[in-house]
């Protein structure tokens, strides 16, 4: 693992141009019932600058000319899309389950080595030595019983148990969907709150897994995000470094 080091500046430039030219107006339609232009007004430059220091953290966790798969990738992931696929010359495969999103953000990656596909993450064929899975196991919309729980917001007169078992069984399918795909040895960027999927899916096949100490803030959901490295020991472990 090496330290962070700035992105190059041709990276940084085409990053700059890439949130530029994306259509604020349409993708407040996309992620927001009501208030879409207040809130990209407000997550436009963090999105655009943690999402270049995440980049910049990233970059020295990968190796050059690998693959890595995106679940539920958006304009938060424009950054490190960039970074992997201009400095690190590596094979990216972005996926979106919301189609216009997906028009949005191709329309502004016209002339960057990388494309967002309309396709469940699951179904990608191949291998791949990283898998970014951010805010996408808990995510509010569809799971909003485990949401709720995982985010300390649960009422527990209201909670639906009933409800939260369907939506968990659907995460730990979902989980194992996309984690099945992992060339070990192999790294996972997630979430804070989405760690104990990704530990349970390595415990239950006996792969050893290594979770990063530090976290990373993001823009869009806020989640802070870390990083899991599999398969680095053969012996069942489940540790923080």
């Amino acid at each position: 693992m090496s330290p962070a080091r700035r992105l190059l500046p041709q990276t940084r430039a085409m990053i700059r141009t890439l949130f530029k030219r994306l259509d604020y107006p349409a993708l407040g339609r996309i992620y927001c019932d009501e208030g879409g232009d207040a809130f990209w007004k407000a997550k436009r430059g963090p999105c655009q600058t943690l999402g270049i220091k995440l980049a910049e953290i990233l970059r020295g966790r990968l190796k050059q000319g690998g693959r890595s798969l995106y679940v539920g990738a958006g304009v938060a992931e424009l950054p490190v899309l960039a970074m992997e696929t201009m400095e690190l010359g590596r094979a990216v495969t972005a996926c979106n389950l919301r189609e216009d999103e997906v028009t949005v953000l191709n329309q502004a990656c016209n002339d960057v080595p990388f494309r967002f596909v309309h396709q469940d993450a699951g179904d990608v064929e191949g291998a791949f030595d990283h898998v970014w899975i951010v805010s996408v196991l808990n995510d509010p919309e569809r799971f909003p019983e485990l949401s709720a729980l995982s985010y300390g917001r649960a009422n527990p007169v209201l909670f639906d148990t009933a409800a939260f078992t369907k939506e968990r069984e659907e995460v730990v399918a979902l989980a194992a969907h996309c984690l099945r795909k992992l060339q070990l040895p192999s790294l996972v960027t997630t979430s804070t709150e989405e760690i104990n999927w990704i530990t349970d899916w390595c415990l239950r096949r006996n792969i050893s897994c290594m979770v990063e100490p530090e976290s990373y803030p993001s823009a869009t959901v806020e989640d802070p995000v870390c990083f899991i490295r599999i398969g680095e020991r053969e012996r069942r472990k489940v540790a923080k470094s």
